[in-house]
């Protein structure tokens, strides 16, 4: 592969920058890095980068990533010197989720897991970047019993005809696409297996399980948590995912494949009371056993984060829920698209 150069900033290119998770990336490699951030909107907002917009280190490209990507034609780049310097690392989040809107987008989310990890690693070939793919936990399947960790060792169960198939599977087939690369470019891939994950930027009318504990609470509505007071839940802080991916970015060519989560079980119904307490809700937790179950993967075995990156989630669940309430109440009354 040659000397490595060193430049006195690395140019970073973050797919999926303005959604939940890239935008607070984004956040933290703006400071040491020229940040390249690509989205198209389909379920992001410019609201989660519009603070970002003023750094000149900082540059939005609104591009469909299922298309090929020319980076030297866009002008505003210029001051990156992307045909001198290249692209040292690209982080890869980019893909339509919206619970209330997924079959709205299921062309998109299929194109995005196949034909958009292709563009982007044909573009890490031509600049022998490195490539951090956001995976999911989706890929274990459902909890099957109550304290079972999955490791990365585990094999994937998942039904791929499934109406989830175009995000589940593709999922899956992406992180295929990257060893494929890796095996036959020598590139270095990292792919993060991310657990659920809360914090603010999170989109609080999509039927997430934690905004919508918070809305109903600041609307003293009654919360109904499916199943009973057994049901159990993982919640990590976005902040130590964002430092969790950084981590693994920044780790040797031998790792590749690692969980990011919570490995703490909480009982929902403990989470829900920390929310009313909170908010000062006068709301009622009530249980349905015939509600739809929320998916959840089962408790990840992080000790390989933990050995190999030196990684552990660090964010208190409490202060974690003051500041996802903090965001939901400044933006409840707010028209989004």
């Amino acid at each position: 592969m040659g000397e490595k150069q060193h430049f006195e900033r690395k140019n970073v290119l973050v797919t999926g920058g303005a959604g939940f998770i890239g935008s607070h990336l984004c956040d933290r490699l703006v400071k040491e890095a020229n940040v390249i951030c690509l989205d198209n909107f389909i379920t992001s907002s410019v609201a989660n980068i519009d603070h970002l917009l003023r750094e000149p280190h900082f540059e939005f490209i609104n591009h469909d990533i299922t298309q090929p990507l020319e980076l030297g034609r866009y002008k505003e780049l210029e001051r990156f010197k992307i045909p001198y310097q290249g692209i040292q690392e690209i982080y890869h989040l980019a893909c339509p989720i919206s619970k209330h809107h997924f079959d709205d987008y299921k062309i998109a989310t299929v194109l995005t897991n196949s034909v958009g990890v292709k563009n982007i690693l044909d573009l890490a070939v031509a600049n022998r970047s490195k490539v951090l793919y956001a995976s999911s936990s989706m890929l274990y399947g459902n909890r099957l019993e109550k304290g079972r960790s999955v490791k990365e060792t585990d094999e994937c169960h998942l039904n791929h005809l499934t109406t989830r198939g175009a995000y589940d599977e593709g999922k899956r087939f992406s992180e295929a696409i990257l060893q494929t690369y890796a095996d036959v470019y020598g590139l270095d891939v990292k792919i993060a297996r991310i657990f659920r994950t809360y914090g603010p930027r999170m989109k609080i009318f999509d039927g997430n399980l934690i905004p919508d504990i918070v809305l109903n609470a600041l609307d003293n509505k009654d919360i109904v948590i499916a199943g009973n007071e057994e049901t159990m839940v993982t919640l990590c802080g976005v902040k130590d995912i964002v430092d969790g991916l950084k981590k693994l970015m920044s780790s040797p060519l031998e790792i590749t494949l690692v969980n990011l989560g919570s490995d703490h079980e909480v009982r929902l119904v403990s989470v829900a009371q920390k929310i009313l307490h909170i908010t000062g809700s006068s709301s009622r937790v009530r249980f349905d056993a015939q509600a739809a179950q929320y998916f959840e993967a089962g408790l990840p075995d992080i000790s390989r984060a933990k050995d190999l990156l030196g990684w552990v989630p660090l964010v208190r669940l409490d202060d974690g829920l003051k500041e996802m309430v903090d965001y939901a109440n400044s933006h409840k009354n707010q028209i989004t698209f």
